[in-house]
Protein backbone atom coordinates (compact mmCIF):
# COMPACT_ATOMS: atom_id res chain seq x y z
CA UNK A 1 0.00 0.00 0.00
CA UNK A 2 1.23 3.48 -0.77
CA UNK A 3 0.82 7.01 1.07
CA UNK A 4 -1.81 7.76 -1.16
CA UNK A 5 -3.93 4.68 -0.22
CA UNK A 6 -2.95 5.08 3.39
CA UNK A 7 -4.28 8.46 3.26
CA UNK A 8 -7.62 7.59 1.31
CA UNK A 9 -8.11 5.01 3.73
CA UNK A 10 -7.64 6.89 6.63
CA UNK A 11 -10.15 9.31 4.76
CA UNK A 12 -12.77 7.12 4.45
CA UNK A 13 -13.05 5.68 8.16
CA UNK A 14 -13.10 9.54 9.06
CA UNK A 15 -15.69 10.11 7.09
CA UNK A 16 -18.08 6.99 7.83
CA UNK A 17 -21.02 5.05 6.23
CA UNK A 18 -23.09 7.11 3.45
CA UNK A 19 -20.17 8.93 1.75
CA UNK A 20 -19.04 7.99 -1.90
CA UNK A 21 -15.83 7.84 -3.53
CA UNK A 22 -14.11 6.55 -6.33
CA UNK A 23 -14.11 2.88 -7.55
CA UNK A 24 -10.91 0.98 -6.86
CA UNK A 25 -10.90 0.90 -10.73
CA UNK A 26 -10.56 4.30 -11.30
CA UNK A 27 -7.16 5.40 -12.10
CA UNK A 28 -6.02 7.15 -8.97
CA UNK A 29 -2.74 8.82 -9.66
CA UNK A 30 -4.49 10.24 -12.99
CA UNK A 31 -7.30 11.87 -10.71
CA UNK A 32 -4.90 13.29 -8.10
CA UNK A 33 -3.17 14.80 -10.80
CA UNK A 34 -6.26 15.99 -12.06
CA UNK A 35 -7.50 17.30 -8.90
CA UNK A 36 -4.54 19.27 -7.99
CA UNK A 37 -4.72 20.99 -11.64
CA UNK A 38 -7.91 22.19 -10.63
CA UNK A 39 -6.45 23.57 -7.26
CA UNK A 40 -3.78 24.85 -8.82
CA UNK A 41 -5.60 26.58 -11.98
CA UNK A 42 -8.66 27.61 -9.53
CA UNK A 43 -6.00 29.65 -7.44
CA UNK A 44 -4.28 31.08 -10.21
CA UNK A 45 -7.67 32.48 -11.50
CA UNK A 46 -8.82 33.64 -7.43
CA UNK A 47 -5.47 35.80 -8.22
CA UNK A 48 -6.83 37.63 -11.30
CA UNK A 49 -9.11 40.67 -10.96
CA UNK A 50 -12.17 40.82 -12.62
CA UNK A 51 -10.95 43.26 -15.66
CA UNK A 52 -7.64 40.83 -16.10
CA UNK A 53 -9.46 38.15 -16.98
CA UNK A 54 -10.12 40.27 -20.38
CA UNK A 55 -6.68 41.01 -20.82
CA UNK A 56 -4.58 38.86 -23.24
CA UNK A 57 -3.03 34.84 -22.44
CA UNK A 58 -0.31 33.15 -23.70
CA UNK A 59 -2.51 31.64 -26.63
CA UNK A 60 -2.72 33.80 -29.67
CA UNK A 61 -5.73 35.76 -30.60
CA UNK A 62 -7.21 34.33 -27.12
CA UNK A 63 -7.52 36.25 -24.36
CA UNK A 64 -7.83 34.83 -20.35
CA UNK A 65 -11.81 34.45 -20.67
CA UNK A 66 -10.97 32.30 -23.47
CA UNK A 67 -8.53 29.78 -21.47
CA UNK A 68 -11.16 29.70 -19.06
CA UNK A 69 -14.09 28.61 -21.08
CA UNK A 70 -11.82 26.18 -23.12
CA UNK A 71 -10.55 24.33 -19.09
CA UNK A 72 -14.13 24.58 -18.42
CA UNK A 73 -16.03 23.19 -21.59
CA UNK A 74 -13.68 20.40 -21.28
CA UNK A 75 -14.97 19.79 -18.36
CA UNK A 76 -18.25 19.51 -19.34
CA UNK A 77 -17.49 17.67 -22.39
CA UNK A 78 -15.41 15.11 -20.10
CA UNK A 79 -19.02 14.94 -17.68
CA UNK A 80 -21.07 14.32 -20.65
CA UNK A 81 -18.98 11.13 -21.50
CA UNK A 82 -18.86 9.86 -18.34
CA UNK A 83 -22.58 10.78 -16.88
CA UNK A 84 -23.28 8.81 -20.12
CA UNK A 85 -21.51 5.85 -19.66
CA UNK A 86 -22.48 5.92 -15.69
CA UNK A 87 -26.06 5.81 -16.91
CA UNK A 88 -25.78 2.93 -19.68
CA UNK A 89 -26.67 5.16 -22.31
CA UNK A 90 -24.50 5.82 -25.76
CA UNK A 91 -20.97 7.79 -24.68
CA UNK A 92 -21.87 11.17 -26.88
CA UNK A 93 -19.04 13.01 -28.79
CA UNK A 94 -16.71 14.91 -27.13
CA UNK A 95 -17.68 18.34 -29.00
CA UNK A 96 -19.51 18.98 -31.79
CA UNK A 97 -16.63 19.24 -34.20
CA UNK A 98 -14.01 21.73 -33.74
CA UNK A 99 -15.94 25.25 -35.36
CA UNK A 100 -18.78 23.96 -32.95
CA UNK A 101 -16.14 24.14 -29.99
CA UNK A 102 -14.57 27.75 -31.24
CA UNK A 103 -17.81 29.06 -31.21
CA UNK A 104 -18.94 27.91 -27.71
CA UNK A 105 -15.55 29.51 -26.71
CA UNK A 106 -16.28 32.61 -28.59
CA UNK A 107 -19.40 33.10 -26.92
CA UNK A 108 -18.42 31.97 -23.13
CA UNK A 109 -15.25 34.39 -23.65
CA UNK A 110 -18.03 37.17 -23.51
CA UNK A 111 -19.77 36.55 -19.97
CA UNK A 112 -19.19 38.57 -16.90
CA UNK A 113 -16.53 38.25 -15.09
CA UNK A 114 -18.60 36.99 -11.90
CA UNK A 115 -20.18 34.00 -14.56
CA UNK A 116 -16.60 32.75 -16.08
CA UNK A 117 -15.74 32.16 -12.47
CA UNK A 118 -19.11 30.49 -11.54
CA UNK A 119 -18.76 28.27 -15.04
CA UNK A 120 -15.13 26.90 -14.38
CA UNK A 121 -16.33 26.24 -10.55
CA UNK A 122 -19.65 24.67 -11.45
CA UNK A 123 -17.81 22.56 -14.60
CA UNK A 124 -14.81 21.11 -12.21
CA UNK A 125 -17.18 19.96 -9.15
CA UNK A 126 -19.38 18.82 -11.86
CA UNK A 127 -17.04 16.94 -13.28
CA UNK A 128 -15.34 15.34 -9.86
CA UNK A 129 -19.26 14.05 -8.84
CA UNK A 130 -19.36 11.94 -11.71
CA UNK A 131 -15.87 10.66 -12.00
CA UNK A 132 -16.92 9.82 -8.42
CA UNK A 133 -20.08 7.94 -9.20
CA UNK A 134 -18.63 6.13 -12.29
CA UNK A 135 -19.02 2.25 -11.53
CA UNK A 136 -15.48 0.46 -11.58
CA UNK A 137 -16.14 -1.01 -15.27
CA UNK A 138 -17.15 2.44 -16.82
CA UNK A 139 -13.65 3.60 -16.34
CA UNK A 140 -13.11 1.34 -19.78
CA UNK A 141 -15.93 2.42 -21.34
CA UNK A 142 -14.56 3.47 -24.92
CA UNK A 143 -15.50 7.51 -25.63
CA UNK A 144 -14.13 9.43 -28.55
CA UNK A 145 -11.58 11.76 -27.16
CA UNK A 146 -11.86 15.86 -28.96
CA UNK A 147 -9.97 14.49 -32.05
CA UNK A 148 -12.67 11.76 -32.32
CA UNK A 149 -10.18 9.18 -31.76
CA UNK A 150 -11.42 5.84 -29.00
CA UNK A 151 -9.51 6.21 -25.57
CA UNK A 152 -11.16 4.09 -22.38
CA UNK A 153 -12.67 7.05 -20.01
CA UNK A 154 -9.66 6.49 -18.01
CA UNK A 155 -7.54 8.16 -20.35
CA UNK A 156 -10.02 11.63 -19.68
CA UNK A 157 -8.19 12.26 -16.25
CA UNK A 158 -4.90 12.67 -17.68
CA UNK A 159 -6.46 14.70 -20.26
CA UNK A 160 -8.07 16.65 -17.58
CA UNK A 161 -5.13 17.39 -15.65
CA UNK A 162 -2.92 18.13 -18.90
CA UNK A 163 -5.82 20.66 -19.95
CA UNK A 164 -5.68 22.31 -15.98
CA UNK A 165 -1.71 22.70 -16.28
CA UNK A 166 -1.30 23.80 -19.27
CA UNK A 167 -4.17 26.34 -19.08
CA UNK A 168 -2.58 27.81 -15.66
CA UNK A 169 0.53 28.06 -17.82
CA UNK A 170 -1.91 29.59 -20.85
CA UNK A 171 -3.55 32.25 -18.00
CA UNK A 172 0.09 34.53 -18.57
CA UNK A 173 -0.44 34.99 -14.06
CA UNK A 174 2.94 33.59 -12.76
CA UNK A 175 3.00 29.96 -13.76
CA UNK A 176 6.29 28.72 -15.08
CA UNK A 177 7.18 25.33 -16.46
CA UNK A 178 8.94 24.49 -12.87
CA UNK A 179 5.33 24.92 -11.45
CA UNK A 180 3.70 22.25 -13.01
CA UNK A 181 4.31 18.01 -12.21
CA UNK A 182 6.94 16.73 -13.92
CA UNK A 183 4.72 14.76 -16.19
CA UNK A 184 3.99 17.77 -17.64
CA UNK A 185 6.56 19.69 -18.46
CA UNK A 186 8.02 18.28 -21.34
Amino acid sequence: MNDLDAARRALQERQGLGARYDAPEAPAADLRLARLGTAYFARKLGELGDAALYAPSRVSGWTRAHVICDVAYQARAISRQVGAATAGEPVPPFYDGEAGRIGDIELGATLPARALRHLFDHAAVHLNVVWRDLPGSGWDVPAADAGGALRPLRATAMERARRLWRGALELDNGTRLRNLPPEFRG
